[in-house]
């Protein structure tokens, strides 16, 4: 079993919920290197054991990251880092862009063509 992110610590006296605190720790350890892409990371059971926290709570954190494209889900391969916190950055800003997009009425096919048409 990988050893990487068995060091992610939570505070319960922080106002920030746990699951943002087992996110932001994961977002920290791919940032340093500590997590690359392509590594599989443990188990949710597994680190929530460790932290002490619901399983459901690290379940919504790896949620978050996907979100952000941090990470990819796989059946048969689990849980892997994708990307780096750059890439998860983009990520994010081409999902608020594409929302507001869809807000302006913009259908799918027509933001792609929108963005092929730029030099």
């Amino acid at each position: 079993m990988p050893s990487t992110m068995f060091d992610v610590k939570v505070d319960r006296t922080e106002t920030t919920p746990l699951h943002d605190q087992v996110a932001a720790e994961i977002r920290r350890a791919i940032a340093e290197g500590e997590a690359g892409p392509g590594e599989r990371l443990p188990l949710a059971k597994d680190m929530a054991a460790v932290l002490g926290v619901n399983k459901n709570t690290v379940l919504r954190a790896l949620h978050i990251l996907r979100e952000e494209g941090l990470l990819d889900f796989r059946r048969g391969r689990g849980i892997t880092v994708a990307g780096t916190p750059q890439h998860g950055v983009v990520v994010k800003r081409v999902r608020e862009l594409i929302e507001f997009c869809r807000l302006q009425g913009y259908r799918r096919d027509e933001i792609i063509q929108m963005i092929e048409s730029l030099p």
